[in-house]
Order: structure tokens, then C-alpha cells, then sequence
């Protein structure tokens, strides 16, 4: 089957998020898979401000050559972005995991080199939750998720949170399927303890 043209994706976008499937949903975005695309849309500012970094820390690694396993930016605007699909890591027991940068047989040396300038050049965190991460066709680790900086963790996203306006993670039961599994709550008033598979999507 040809692939969509990204012009055509873009100029078609509202019709194919109706068609694409959902498979993930953060904090302040949430994630569509469209044919061999991903597109996320933005469901606080804060998820704008994450995917402009991306683009902008996508050209500092390219421009140092340590671009190859790092999810590069197709197009965004204030709406969307639209970035390749990979595929997504497993879960551990309905969560995501820490994965061992140094150990993990399928983490690349250049991958390793583009974490480090990310850490200590570009502000970025949050380098080892599997939830960052996809899979590209040879099995290696392609970052996918780095647009948290410690800045823009420490001065916008916290705040929100602790004030219940941002979902934050927590371990705990689904009051419908019964799972034990990460679930999306706001503050610590929040009772809707759904799993986002039983329709806590937001």
C-alpha cells in the first residue's frame, strides 16, 4: 500500500484522527497512530511546549550527528505533531518500567551519546521510563518522548499538577476491569479511578 504524503496527512488531519487509533495518552498529550505515522495532539499548552522542544533538541542532535534513534519532528503546528510510528514497548504487569541505559542490549552507542547531550546540554530528564521509547525495524531503542525539560518540568508541570489541573500517575486498582495498572488522577480529590482502556481518557 503507498504511504500518505505528509501534505496530505496535514491537509486531511481532522478526517484521519477519526479514523486512527489511539495508543497512548500522557499528561498533556495524547497519541494517535495513522497508517506508519503518530500524530499527538495537545492537550494542554504544556504538550505544545514539549513537542517545540523536541524539534528543536531534533536539530542540535542532527546537527552533532547523534540523530539516527531519536524520533525526528514531520510537521506541527499549535494543533498537532506528526512524527513516525515505532513500535511501542511492552508493558510490565500494565506499566512501564526503568530500563537500564547502560546494560540494555538494545540501546545504540550513538543513542547513548544523544541522552547525554540531551541531559546536560538541552535541560532534558525522564531518560529511562520504557514509556519514552519505541522500537525501530532493527529492534534498537528509538527515543520518542524528550520534550520534558527540568525547566518546564519544574516551573509549569508541577505546579499544575500538585494543584489537580494535570493528571500525575499513580499505581492503584481500575474500579471497572479490576486491574492493578497506572492510572490518570487529578489531586488527591480525584475518585474517578478508571484505566484509560475504560474510558479515563482525558
Amino acid at each position: 500500500m503507498k504511504k500518505m504524503k505528509i501534505s496530505t496527512v496535514v491537509e486531511h488531519i481532522e478526517d484521519l484522527l477519526k479514523q486512527a487509533k489511539m495508543i497512548g495518552i500522557g499528561s498533556t498529550r495524547k497519541v494517535y497512530r495513522f497508517e506508519n505515522l503518530v500524530i499527538k495532539t495537545f492537550l494542554h499548552p504544556i504538550g505544545y511546549a514539549q513537542s517545540k522542544n523536541e524539534y528543536e533538541m531534533y536539530q542540535t542532535l542532527g546537527m552533532k550527528g547523534l540523530e539516527k534513534h531519536i524520533a525526528p519532528i514531520l510537521f506541527m503546528n499549535d494543533k498537532y505533531v506528526i512524527q513516525p510510528f515505532y513500535e511501542q514497548l511492552p508493558l510490565n504487569n500494565h506499566c512501564s518500567y526503568d530500563i537500564d541505559l547502560e546494560t540494555d542490549s538494545r540501546i545504540t552507542e550513538d543513542l547513548k551519546a544523544a541522552l547525554h547531550v540531551i541531559d546536560h546540554e538541552l535541560d532534558g530528564f525522564d531518560f529511562k521510563d520504557s514509556g519514552n521509547y519505541g522500537l525501530d525495524e532493527e529492534g534498537h531503542l528509538v527515543l520518542i518522548d524528550y520534550g520534558m525539560t527540568k525547566k518546564l518540568y519544574e516551573e509549569q508541570w508541577v505546579i499544575l499538577a500538585e494543584a489537580g489541573k494535570l493528571p500525575q500517575i499513580r499505581f492503584e486498582k481500575c474500579r471497572v476491569c479490576n486491574i492493578e495498572k497506572e492510572l490518570r488522577m487529578y489531586g488527591e480529590t480525584d475518585t474517578d479511578n478508571r484505566c484509560v482502556s475504560c474510558g479515563k481518557d482525558y
